[in-house]
């Protein structure tokens, strides 16, 4: 985890169990890298096996995100909006959207670079070019 600079959070969503570990990884991510946010994306696996789905894939939404006009919701959506973070629901034995989260990690990966260095490139320069020295 010290040397991670993304992360997959992957459950399955034929075991309620394996959800519900995806917030202690969270926190475990969080407190070693000692942020309040890093890349991560929450990935839902095994989609191709509904019949044996514990995770919910629709139902009424009890979100506060949820907008008037769908009832539509996956829990895994609902836990990446309270964690920020992006969500994908993937099959890796049918190779469906298994792409499009490595490719979110990347993205986000690179965001994150990015918007680091500006800041840090900011602090470290001197205001009007110059350094004050108090006597």
């Amino acid at each position: 985890m010290r040397t991670g600079e993304g992360f997959l959070c992957v459950y399955s969503v034929t075991s309620r169990n394996s959800f519900e570990e995806i917030t202690t990884f969270h926190q475990q991510i969080l407190r070693v890298k000692d942020k309040d946010y890093f890349p991560i994306i929450i990935v839902g696996n095994k989609s191709d096996l509904e019949a044996d789905r514990q995770v919910s894939q629709e139902g009424q939404c009890h979100c506060k995100y949820a907008r008037a006009q769908t009832n539509r919701f996956i829990e895994g959506e609902e836990l990446a909006r309270k964690f920020k973070c992006q969500f994908v629901e993937t099959s890796a034995k049918k190779n469906i959207r298994v792409d499009q989260a490595f490719e979110k990690l990347v993205q986000e990966i690179r965001r994150y670079t990015k918007e680091k260095n500006s800041s840090s490139n900011q602090r470290k320069k001197p205001l009007f070019g110059k350094a004050c020295t108090v006597m």
